[in-house]
């Protein structure tokens, strides 16, 4: 493989400390590199040094003739003031991106959704940070770097960008180097891992889950004193040998190997046992979510913060849902954000949330703590319900101000129990990473990923038995998110977990449900069953788009804008009509047009008899002791099962409206 880049006996020093010293290594052609360690140790100084924005205090840099380096940083450099299409193409001329499919795609998968005149200066973290991608994306680099790539990028948008990064160059050529602490990504993307630590960088071969391997046996082989840490590493491979269903398309390296390693390890968590206990904390009911939906925007009934108890089915909220019912189908009234959502969450119940930016996860959780009245359907959450949140923009350190990290830890003289143990303020600190050193520290000059770590410890200490988590693994290192994961294995409660870090979701979550189009869905297949669905519907709509272009004239101004806003078979049928076009069933013979009728029928029955079933399997899921572990698994599973058979129907009954044109 031809060389392209590196660094001899390189040494950078910053006045608190030396980063690197005498460091060497190169990057060949066809080379995916991953870059991981510990907050601070210089992931993010080393990729700067690579691509010649930071001079190294000793050795130089190497770079091979025409090479051309394109990196992302942390932070963007955009023009507030610049359109989106500025900031992604510059100043090329429209006919030459456009008739680029290269670009085209680029565009379409990482910002199609954001419109091309919008000021940048206008969009969310989230948008800002797809257009930053796009605009690398699409320049032709021979080396690419990324520092860290998926922050604020919901699950498809990383997905996608897995999914490119992987094809976009031919096997030998490119060179990508990514320092991120999203370890799916890092095992979909790399091929080589690099590990900075202690002044230097340790590589090892294959992705993340290799060079998870690879350290534990250099850890036992060395019988490092890191006894702690080694420990984390051998449940962490646990995990990734043992797997969960979502996770079976990973590649397959050393399986017999690894399972002989981990042989002696104990299960990730007890789960039988942590219900038992969640049960003793919270009783049978902890919240049932009834029938709720949520608008936003009309005008005197929009929904509704609410700081007092739940809101049962009185008259007052009856009122309140039979004047939802009689304008729902107002759209210019009001945006639905959630619809009819139906939800049981039990005592014990470890359940991710996962849904693009904007489906309303932040909604539904408000609306779970009762901080929102929901306009349609109420919220019952039992007596004993305990609710803790660790936020994104961790609120809970505002009151500490310029204490230090003791003094706030002193406030606190009792244990809690995890992992069967009581466990007092000081070891959680242990167990989160935290030295002797930096209990004196004050907790405003505490890093991200500390204060992160601190405020989950505080909440822990509060003794919720509901504990929800808001994007819990921003700014920590992949050690401390393997320490988290850790403490979250041994808490006793209901956990609810939003996060776009797929790994971390599948690690500590025994359930996924995703928020689409304002609807709960419930993902037996993870996360990968998410993207699928996702998918589909893109597809779907692009088909629609497709069709509806097909069916309408160029000429045919007033039609397209009659019809814009309409679903794709909608608008063709629209289209249709208002030219007075003949519909696609008069193309049936009328023996073709009665046999399609009495399968739309018969289909129809049979979806109203698996309507009837799923209900009458969830009141006796309703019903159920919920102490009673198999039943509910069975009854559960049949709900499931008659779910699929009516998935599976309404695909037949849509695809036979089309042909009919109903």
């Amino acid at each position: 493989m031809a060389f392209l880049l590196g660094c001899e006996k390189v040494g950078i020093d910053y006045p608190s400390k030396t980063v690197f010293d005498d460091i060497s290594l190169g990057v060949d052609a066809g080379e995916r590199i991953g870059i991981v360690g510990r907050n601070g140790d210089g992931k993010s100084t080393l990729i700067n040094v690579l691509a010649g924005l930071v001079e190294p205090d000793r050795g130089r840099v190497i770079r091979t003739n025409s090479v051309t380096v394109g990196i992302l940083g942390q932070t963007d450099a955009l023009d507030d003031d610049a359109s989106v299409g500025q900031a992604i193409v510059g100043d090329m001329p429209e006919y030459e991106w456009a008739g680029d499919a290269r670009i085209r795609s680029i565009i379409d998968g990482i910002a199609g959704d954001i419109a091309w005149e919008t000021p940048v200066g206008t969009l969310s973290g989230g948008q800002r940070r797809r257009v930053d991608l796009a605009r690398l994306l699409v320049g032709d680099w021979d080396v690419l770097m990324l520092d860290e790539p998926t922050n604020h990028l919901d699950v498809r948008a990383i997905n996608w960008l897995a999914h490119h990064l992987r094809d976009r160059w031919r096997p030998g050529q490119g060179a990508l180097l990514v320092v991120t602490h999203d370890r799916w990504f890092l095992d979909e993307v790399c091929t080589t891992m690099w590990e900075v630590h202690d002044k230097r960088i340790e590589p090892f071969e294959g992705g993340f889950s290799a060079y998870i391997q690879q350290r534990v046996e250099r850890d036992r082989v060395a019988r490092v004193t890191e006894e702690r840490r080694q420990n984390k590493l051998r449940r962490e491979l646990a995990w990734l040998a043992r797997g969960a269903q979502a996770r079976s398309t990973k590649q397959k390296f050393r399986i017999k190997a690894a399972q002989e390693l981990i042989a002696d390890v104990p299960p990730l968590r007890n789960e039988l046992e942590l219900k038992r206990m969640a049960i003793t904390r919270l009783g049978k009911q902890v919240v049932d979510v009834k029938s709720v939906s949520v608008r936003f925007g009309r005008p005197g009934s929009s929904a509704r913060s609410s700081t007092s108890g739940a809101v049962p089915p009185s008259s007052s909220s009856t009122d309140s849902a039979s004047n939802s019912d009689s304008a729902a189908d107002s759209p210019d009234e009001g945006i639905w954000v959630l619809r009819d959502v139906e939800w049981l969450i039990g005592p014990g119940d470890r359940i991710g949330i996962v849904g693009e930016n904007g489906a309303g996860k932040t909604t539904l959780l408000n609306v779970i703590q009762q901080k929102l009245r929901p306009t349609k359907g109420y919220v019952k959450v039992g007596k004993t319900v305990k609710f803790a949140v660790l936020s994104q923009h961790l609120d809970e350190l505002k009151a500490a101000g310029d204490d230090r990290v003791r003094q706030v830890v002193g406030r606190f003289g009792h244990a809690i129990m995890l992992d069967g143990r009581d466990q007092t303020p000081k070891q959680l600190l242990e167990r989160l990473g935290f030295s002797n050193a930096d209990m004196n520290e004050p907790v405003s000059d505490l890093s991200g990923g500390q204060k992160r770590r601190l405020a989950l410890m505080l909440i822990l200490l509060e003794e919720p038995n509901v504990l929800i988590l808001d994007e819990p693994g921003n700014d920590l290192d992949v050690d401390m998110l393997a320490a988290v994961e850790d403490l979250l294995d041994g808490w006793p409660g209901t956990l609810l977990l939003v996060t776009h870090d797929r790994y971390l979701m599948e690690r500590v979550t025994d359930n996924q449900y995703a928020l689409i189009d304002g609807h709960l869905r419930h993902l037996p297949g993870g996360i990968d069953e998410y993207l699928k669905i996702v998918d589909e519907m893109t597809e779907s709509n692009r088909a629609g788009a497709a069709n509806s272009a097909r069916s309408q004239k160029p000429s045919s101004t007033s039609t397209a804008s009659a019809t814009s806003g309409v679903s794709g078979y909608a608008k063709a049928s629209e289209s249709a009509r208002s030219e007075g076009a003949s519909t696609i069933a008069s193309g049936l013979t009328n023996a073709e047009q009665r046999a399609l009728k009495k399968t739309l029928q018969s289909t129809e029955r049979k979806m109203n008899t698996m309507k009837s079933k799923i209900e009458d399997a969830t009141k006796r899921l309703h019903e159920a002791d919920p102490t009673d572990f198999q039943a509910l698994g069975a009854i559960q599973q049949e709900i499931n099962d008659f779910q699929a058979q009516l998935d599976d129907l309404e695909l037949i009954w849509l695809e036979t409206a089309e042909a009919l044109e109903v």
